[in-house]
């Protein structure tokens, strides 16, 4: 005999209710519930609740938290019923999930879903779970992909990475990103800006934007992965810049395999003039991917010992693995200015001391960096007779030039 539904029978407004093959099996959603809701709330088994969706009892919920485990897994297909039903009342699907597989969590989510928390529940997180989706717009009336899907462009690579923290590699990565989206009037550049810094990744802030659960679905189940996939998981700045932002949580880096990286690059690659790529510090096992995929390799470096220090062991490494080395431009930021004879003096016995060539000299932007930042804005539209910013048109102008010529010569 089936339970009724708590709901019909509670006096108070129903916001949400729990779906599950047996609620008691969840205890800790009973009483991060019952915090956050008080008795506002009511509990169905798999086989109510697409009857009860609906009914007109149904039209006070907000939400709806869909518990599962491993023995679930064969039972896709009715929470997949689920979570249509929902979707079509208008009710938000939070699913909360122990032991189920990536792949399985993965189709959920794309078939609805609108967060995910894992079980055993963290402190407080349903409750931020909760506070996301009401606040989120609907995925239904989200807006078409922001831009479609050629397959017909053979884009240039560019990834830039900070060998120091602090050296401003972010900084370069958008501003560059966004000089190139901005370079051509006539013919403008479609641009890719990817943020493959999973854990500690800025793009999003940098330029104001929202980090979305699309990026991590995206990146758990690379092997489903489209160009719809891929373009629906960016987000466009400006109408001429489209960023993949790191995802809403920290995410291990070794998540993502070499395969995964190298399918997003060439997804990227196909679809866009331009791909820049802003990667983390530490040194993972796609790295190497990135650098073989990589046109030019920018390494971002500071007139230091930590820049030094770092700069010796990643030309060691990439030499003693017979990697390509000679891809890296190195880039000194907050460079001497042309009047400090003693600052040029350092920089040339560094870049000797090194055995490398220095190409890129940037001036300090001052306070106009960091409040560009701050407000989330380039800073060609922020501070557009900064120094700073004024040489990262030179370079985006230089690397334009190069690309044109290239493409010119390979037709002729």
């Amino acid at each position: 005999m089936s339970t009724r539904p708590v709901v019909q029978h509670d006096p108070l407004p129903i916001v949400a209710c729990t779906i599950s093959r047996d609620v008691q099996l969840f205890d800790l959603l009973i009483e991060d519930m019952e915090t956050a809701l008080g008795a506002a709330w009511g509990d169905l088994g798999f086989d109510d609740a697409i009857a009860f969706l609906s009914q007109p009892e149904s039209s006070s919920l907000q939400f709806v938290t869909i518990a599962m485990d491993a023995q679930d897994e064969d039972n896709l297909d009715e929470v997949s019923n689920i979570i249509a039903a929902a979707k079509a009342a208008g009710v938000k699907v939070i699913l909360i999930a122990e032991d189920l597989s990536p792949k399985s969590l993965h189709k959920l989510l794309r078939e609805g879903g609108d967060d995910f928390v894992p079980y055993p529940l963290p402190e407080n997180e349903l409750a931020r779970a909760i506070e996301r989706v009401l606040s989120a717009p609907d995925k239904t009336s989200a807006s078409s992909p922001a831009t479609v899907a050629t397959g017909d462009r053979s884009g240039v690579v560019i990834p830039v990475h900070g060998l120091a923290g602090g050296t401003g590699a972010t900084m370069m990565a958008v501003n560059l990103a966004w000089e190139l989206a901005n370079i051509d009037k006539a013919n403008p550049q479609k641009v890719c800006l990817i943020d493959l810094d999973f854990q500690f990744g800025t793009i999003s802030t940098y330029l104001d934007l929202p980090r979305r659960e699309s990026v991590l679905e995206l990146l758990t189940d690379m092997s489903a992965m489209d160009a719809d996939a891929f373009m629906q998981a960016l987000l466009p700045y400006g109408e001429k810049l489209h960023v993949l932002t790191s995802p809403t949580d920290m995410i291990p880096l070794d998540m993502i395999s070499s395969a995964d990286i190298s399918k997003l690059i060439e997804m990227a690659r196909v679809n866009f003039d331009y791909v820049v790529i802003d990667m983390p510090s530490t040194m993972v096992e796609w790295s190497q991917t990135v650098l073989e995929a990589s046109h030019v390799y920018f390494a971002m470096i500071e007139l230091e010992m930590r820049s030094a220090q770092n700069t010796l062991r990643l030309k060691r490494a990439l030499q003693s693995e017979d990697l390509p080395f000679d891809k890296l431009r190195f880039i000194l930021n907050r460079a001497p200015g042309f009047t400090d004879l003693n600052g040029k003096s350092r920089v040339k016995r560094l870049a000797e001391s090194l055995g490398i060539a220095i190409d890129i000299l940037l001036p300090d932007g001052g306070k106009a960096v960091m409040q560009s930042a701050d407000h989330g804005t380039p800073m060609a539209d922020a501070a557009p007779k900064n120094p700073l910013r004024k040489e990262i048109y030179k370079l985006a102008k230089s690397v334009h030039d190069v690309n044109v010529t290239a493409v010119a010569d390979a037709k002729a």
